[in-house]
């Protein structure tokens, strides 16, 4: 006969799945807890490598196309992995899919923090983003399956309210400890990621069930392995055609990143349970949102990765200062994404995301034009566009969500969304590598290339004569000029494209306080 004790686990386990979850109301806070803790380590991993970046340049020795990789090996098996990492979640359960892309995700971090050289580096923040790709989509699809749907809305709220907070202080903490600290504490970047995860992986496993798999999905490796190659060769081409990559593979490999993509679209087309549903972008609302999408975070992306590089190396910003710069875009997503997504559902979402994204367009003008006119006022010029691009990204961010669920069926959503999440991070990864090679071309035609005359983002070395250091100066504002004009009309074509694609009708349902659609 079994105990007493083995009788009221089975009672509570019963009453448990009635609820529609597989955790019990005392264990739900945990779950929460620990996804909240599993996102921070993304979040903050992410915005502090981009204010950390010249400090790591100067420490490792590492060059622009260096610091490129050290962002975009994340970036590439992040965003060619993402939907498989999802698939695993219902495959193997999420518990144990989010414990492994956790554990996964520190293990890399803390040899990241020991890496000798860029090449190392690079290594691992590739693992990194694999780890990541399991873990970033576990830790929304965790808290939707231990909440009841009544409760889900509230526990989701909570989580993107935190996740938006670590996003924001992240940066000015990371910032204030570099400036105190000096250069080489940017490994405590990616240690602090180790007691972070370690809490979160214990909470999962001391306090919180094991879930049941949903479904036996494939994961689609072979999809997965043919993106992460297409990507990556358009990245590599891409990146290769900087002043310093020398440029003499980047043709080919940018060659082969497009007969890749098409054999990989291909592969998709041919597979039953394929990692992408390639019909869906039949449809014009889901393909269109899709693309603007991809502009907007091409150019969100290239700016936030290089504007810190060009404030701290080259007007010669403290990082402590150059902290705040991601902060009024937290904030303002954070307080605005609920009245906003209100909004979006009564007048729906096409006026929003084509309002916001044109808003975005006006930010990244005013930064195009400071920079070449040499004006170098953080807080009274940069800091205040910063504020405009994140009311822009505010006035984005949920509708476009809402755009694209909206667009498919309801058995599509969950597919649509993960896809939405992919093409925004592919978007960055193309940006990064794109972007720095226009920014090293504008920089290396403004300066000569004189002996002596540092990189594009690199910090001058002491007792660099004058007239250099005001022609690296100025050949850095022109960089990264260029770099915002072309994001200014990127951000234009997503507000056109969203006139013309996402539906400006209200939508079909009243939206409840924390419900979303079924």
């Amino acid at each position: 006969m079994p105990s007493s004790s083995e009788a009221t686990a089975d009672s509570l386990s019963t009453a448990t799945r009635a609820n529609g979850t597989f955790c019990p109301q005392t264990q739900r806070k945990f779950v929460l807890v620990a996804a909240i803790l599993a996102s921070a380590l993304g979040f903050i991993d992410g915005s502090i490598l981009a204010i950390a970046m010249p400090a790591l340049r100067v420490d490792l020795g590492a060059s622009l196309a260096e610091a490129q990789w050290i962002s975009n090996a994340y970036a590439l098996t992040l965003s060619a992995l993402i939907l498989a990492g999802g698939a695993a979640g219902d495959r193997f359960g999420l518990r144990r899919a989010f414990v492994t892309g956790i554990a996964l995700f520190i293990a890399a971090s803390l040899a990241c923090a020991l890496a000798p050289n860029p090449a190392v580096l690079i290594a691992f923040r590739a693992i990194q983003g694999i780890g990541a790709a399991i873990m970033v989509p576990g830790s929304l699809a965790i808290i939707a399956k231990a909440y009841p749907k009544k409760e889900r809305g509230r526990a989701i709220g909570i989580w993107a309210a935190a996740s938006a907070m670590t996003t924001a202080l992240g940066p000015v903490l990371g910032g204030f400890v570099l400036s105190t600290f000096g250069n080489g504490v940017w490994r405590a970047i990616f240690a602090v990621n180790l007691p972070l995860g370690l809490v979160s992986i214990y909470l999962l496993l001391a306090k919180i069930p094991a879930d049941q798999p949903t479904e036996k999905r494939s994961l689609d490796l072979g999809g997965a392995a043919l993106a992460t190659l297409a990507f990556g060769a358009l990245a590599y081409g891409l990146t290769g055609i900087n002043a310093e990559g020398g440029g003499i593979m980047a043709g080919p490999a940018i060659v082969a990143g497009v007969v890749l993509l098409f054999i990989f679209i291909l592969y998709e087309r041919w597979q039953r349970e394929p990692m992408i549903d390639l019909s869906l972008f039949r449809i014009g609302a889901f393909a269109g949102a899709n693309l603007a999408t991809f502009f907007l975070y091409f150019a969100l992306s290239a700016n936030l990765f290089y504007l810190p590089m060009v404030l701290i190396a080259g007007w010669g910003l403290s990082t402590a200062e150059v902290g705040f710069i991601f902060l009024p875009l937290s904030a303002l997503i954070a307080l605005l994404s609920g009245p906003v997504g209100q909004w979006s559902d009564k007048i729906g979402p096409r006026l929003p995301i084509a309002a916001g994204s044109l808003i975005v367009a006006i930010a990244f003008a005013g930064m195009a034009l400071l920079a070449h006119a040499g004006v170098h006022n953080f807080w009274t010029g940069t800091f205040p566009l910063m504020a405009v691009m994140g009311l822009g990204m505010a006035l984005v961010v949920s509708p476009l969500s809402t755009a694209i669920m909206t667009s498919v069926e309801d058995k599509d959503t969950g597919a649509a969304s993960g896809i939405n999440n992919a093409v925004s991070r592919v978007g960055g990864l193309i940006a990064v590598a794109a972007m720095g090679s226009l920014a090293a071309f504008v920089y290396a035609r403004s300066t000569g290339s004189p002996a002596g005359m540092p990189g594009f983002g690199e910090p001058p070395a002491s007792g660099l004569a004058a007239n250099l250091d005001a022609l690296r100066i100025a050949a850095s504002d022109s960089a990264f000029a260029a770099v915002a004009a072309v994001t200014t009309l990127l951000c234009l074509l997503s507000s056109i494209l969203a006139w013309f694609t996402v539906p400006g009708q209200a939508l079909p349902w009243p939206r409840q306080t924390g419900d979303s659609p079924d």
